[in-house]
């Protein structure tokens, strides 16, 4: 492969008009002869810049509307061709067909066709079948041609053409960008079927396609490399955030921002979820937002110290200032109102993020070393009426609402969870144990006194009656928990010893 391309011959056909003057000057100045289909090349006559049609080149007219322009030996031969194999220049040379040396191409706008919520036809119009085909056949001969696809780096290639050529290290890295760039466009594409096609099982094959959007300062710690990437045809992380003020936000700030919206967003009424580790040390839903941070912070006021706060509502100017006392690293909502920005303003290191509720439902994927596990999206649907009291005393109506509050917040919490409130708030939170009564012991520790009275929820069974022992020498009341242990009658049996009410969901939500 020699190592300098000298560029005399280029295709330009491009959906993306950006840059494309400076690109076509930039190469007409350098003697490069220009081949172009329909827009490219009246975009670029109109400038002054001399263009030769595709049409004229294969001796056919744009056919189907515009379906059918480049699919034609005078244009792939020229480009597949290998300039260093003898046997492909004869045959180029018999056929009367001149090689190209340089293709910039870019594709129609299929995701945001389908983002402005166009039809189904109109969308698949979008799918651009031309373009893939030339990038992948330039970037396959990348030995004998530059490929192009993304309008930023036109300067850089400009820039080696009047240096005496494309060298290959550059044209190995546009190959590498230009097969990443199709790969992106055709997952969106495989994504949109997806999305109406129908069917109940899993997919046989996961395509995901993630394009850049920043790099971070760093990953979990400081001597790890990271970035933040956009899914393809989503509106980007956390439903399109924006980063209204404040620092960068980092790796640990996305995945709590993450953590805490999913929480929040999964209450009905107003709800305040503060975030620390991917755990939530406190939540609640207890009234108007200033007064949900304020129960929210007392279940562990402690941990809540540098977190990110989580609103499932706009934020007014009272939750604003309900919070003005802690230091918080990110707090995240749908929106906030004037007089809250103007208060959050006033602390300027602090990352203030308007990003709308999360989706329901959905697919999880979790990469793995070598593959990646897949599964439906936990919700929580257990109603009052899907549970199943199995001790002599019923819950009151007061821990009812305890517990219910309680296990769709143990559901978000690592396992083993254990969650224990009084009302609609977390009074003591354990996340994260290898033994259940060990999370019995840790919600116990941070709820204190406070843990007289309160409700426990439970991700999973109890394996032993320890943790309702510990649980009601603390002084809770009501239990909830999926059941389905071989022990479970010993279980229920330490509960009614205790006067405890507990009730079964049969659904279990670990958290891994």
């Amino acid at each position: 492969m020699s190592d300098l391309v000298l560029v005399r011959r280029a295709l330009v056909s491009v959906a993306d008009k950006e840059g494309l003057i400076a690109l076509g000057r930039g190469l007409a100045a350098e003697g490069v002869v220009i081949v172009s289909t329909g827009s490219t090349a009246g975009a670029l006559r109109e400038e002054g810049v001399p263009v030769t049609l595709v049409a004229d080149l294969t001796g056919f007219p744009e056919m189907l509307g515009g379906r059918v322009k480049t699919l034609h030996p005078a244009v792939h031969a020229g480009i597949l061709a290998d300039k260093a194999n003898e046997d492909h220049l004869r045959q180029l040379e018999e056929a009367g067909i001149e090689p190209f040396d340089l293709v910039v191409v870019n594709l129609y706008p299929f995701e945001r066709t389908v983002a402005s919520g166009a039809g189904r036809d109109e969308v698949v119009e979008q799918i651009d079948i031309g373009g893939p085909t030339l990038v992948r056949a330039a970037a396959k001969n990348f030995g004998s041609v530059g490929v192009v696809v993304d309008p930023a780096r036109y300067p850089e290639v400009v820039t080696a053409v009047q240096g005496g050529g494309l060298p290959a290290h550059l044209r190995a890295s546009l190959a590498e960008a230009a097969f990443r760039h199709v790969a992106l466009y055709d997952t969106a594409i495989a994504s949109w079927f997806g999305s109406w096609a129908g069917g109940e099982e899993l997919p046989a094959a996961l395509v995901p396609g993630f394009e850049r959007v920043s790099l971070l300062r760093y990953g979990e710690n400081p001597h790890q490399r990271a970035a933040l990437y956009r899914e393809a045809l989503s509106a980007g992380p956390l439903g399109g955030a924006e980063v209204l003020q404040g620092k960068e936000m980092s790796f640990n700030n996305w995945l709590d921002a993450e953590a805490g919206r999913a929480l929040a967003a999964s209450f009905e009424d107003p709800a305040c979820a503060i975030v620390k580790h991917h755990n939530p040390c406190g939540t609640a839903a207890t009234g108007d937002l200033a007064r949900c941070y304020r129960d929210a912070l007392e279940s562990d006021p402690v941990s809540a110290f540098g977190g990110v706060v989580a609103f499932n509502r706009e934020v007014d100017e009272a939750a604003a200032r309900a919070m003005a006392e802690v230091f918080t690293e990110v707090v995240i909502a749908p929106g906030f109102a004037p007089d809250a920005r103007g208060l959050l303003a006033e602390r300027e290191n602090l990352r203030v993020v308007a990003a709308p509720p999360p989706p329901v439902g959905g697919l999880e994927v979790r990469p793995i070393e070598g593959g990646a596990l897949a599964q439906d999206a936990d919700l929580v649907a257990e109603s009052r009426d899907d549970l199943r009291v199995v001790t002599s005393r019923a819950p009151t109506d007061e821990e009812w609402d305890g517990l219910l509050f309680a296990w769709r917040v143990a559901a978000r919490v690592k396992s083993n969870a254990i969650v224990l409130a009084r009302g609609r708030a977390t009074v003591g939170v354990g996340a994260g144990q290898m033994s259940r009564v060990d999370s019995v012991e840790l919600a116990r520790r941070k709820a204190g006194d406070r843990a007289k009275g309160s409700v426990l929820a439970s991700d999973a069974f109890f394996p032993f009656r320890d943790g309702i022992d510990a649980a009601a020498e603390a002084g809770v009341t009501a239990v909830v928990q999926p059941g389905g242990s071989v022990r479970d009658e010993e279980v229920v049996a330490a509960a009614d010893e205790h006067g405890m009410a507990m009730v079964l969901t049969g659904t279990r939500h670990f958290r891994h």
